[in-house]
């Protein structure tokens, strides 16, 4: 772990899921000789996991994880070979009953949803919610790039937004943020919004003023835009938070309830698709720098 810090200089978030995933390794192999690890018995830890109900997305990040340590431990000299390729991802098993259940839960909103949605965080959101839905739905920014967005992140007359931060909150504590550098180099960007959103932020910040007058001796004043009002004002939501909210807005609607903040980001992208806006140009608004990750885990509208 310290190597992986220290020479990829990854966030304290990286570090904390790297963690988790080898807590599930060390399970089968804690007191095994690296080199006695063979391909059977590193498939069976795989095979293992999804038995236990583990989901395909957990174990595939066990698996990226124990790729690492063992290529490490080739580099190092300390084994010849690498157990970990060739290992396949127990897949889920797609059946009539799942179908009709409806456990293949889409990963977007269609755009008639997507205006019931809003129209619904309109009508009938808590405070901030319609807001912090319109700007996710017509972004597709990260929830956690949404929740370190701060004033001077919006330039009003040129109708952008600039993204060079995200917020980590583990804990869900309210006082306890910290800001961290985005996903990537590439996340870092400034993206074009209407002028609809630029007014609906602009009365936002409005809003914030007037609470840092209201409460002028406890206001947070770091300059967010997506902060509390009055309990805790100032303060950056943070993601639990806007989870709930989703949460609350979707069962109100009447739409899957399984859906959350970042199948916004899927709407976006697919409904970007569905205008004919071209691949790199989505890659560029969404900050991804795999266009494969955007093809497969984006653009899925038919």
């Amino acid at each position: 772990m310290k190597d992986y810090a220290v020479t990829n200089g990854v966030k304290e978030g990286t570090i904390r899921i790297r963690k988790n995933e080898i807590n599930h390794l060390v399970k089968y192999f804690e007191y095994a000789p690296m080199k006695d690890i063979k391909k059977r018995d590193y498939q069976g830890a795989l095979n293992d996991l999804k038995s236990n109900g583990y989901s395909e997305n957990t174990i595939s990040g066990v698996h990226a994880t124990g790729g690492m340590i063992f290529r490490l431990a080739i580099e190092w000299e300390l084994i010849k070979t690498d157990p970990t390729k060739g290992a396949k991802i127990p897949k889920d098993k797609l059946t009539i009953e799942k179908i009709e259940n409806n456990e293949e839960i889409p990963k977007y909103l269609e755009k008639e949803e997507l205006a019931l949605f809003l129209k619904t965080a309109h009508k009938m959101g808590l405070e901030g919610d319609y807001e912090i839905f319109m700007t996710l739905a017509y972004t597709g920014m990260r929830i956690g790039e949404l929740c370190a967005l701060k004033r001077t992140d919006l330039d009003s007359q040129e109708e952008t937004i600039n993204i060079t931060k995200t917020i980590y909150n583990p804990n869900n504590n309210i006082k306890g943020y910290k800001l961290v550098p985005p996903k990537t180099k590439k996340s870092i960007r400034n993206i074009t919004i209407d002028k609809q959103l630029v007014d609906i932020l602009t009365k936002l910040i409005t809003r914030q003023n007037a609470s840092r007058m209201k409460h002028r001796k406890t206001y947070h004043d770091k300059g967010f835009i997506f902060a509390y009002i009055e309990s805790n004002p100032g303060f950056p939501y943070y993601i639990k938070f806007i989870e709930n909210r989703m949460a609350r807005l979707l069962k109100l609607a009447n739409l899957n309830k399984e859906l959350t903040p970042h199948s916004l980001r899927h709407t976006h992208t697919s409904l970007l698709a569905e205008a004919g806006v071209s691949l790199p140009d989505i890659m560029d608004r969404l900050g991804h720098s795999d266009d494969e990750i955007t093809r497969t885990a984006d653009i899925q509208h038919p």
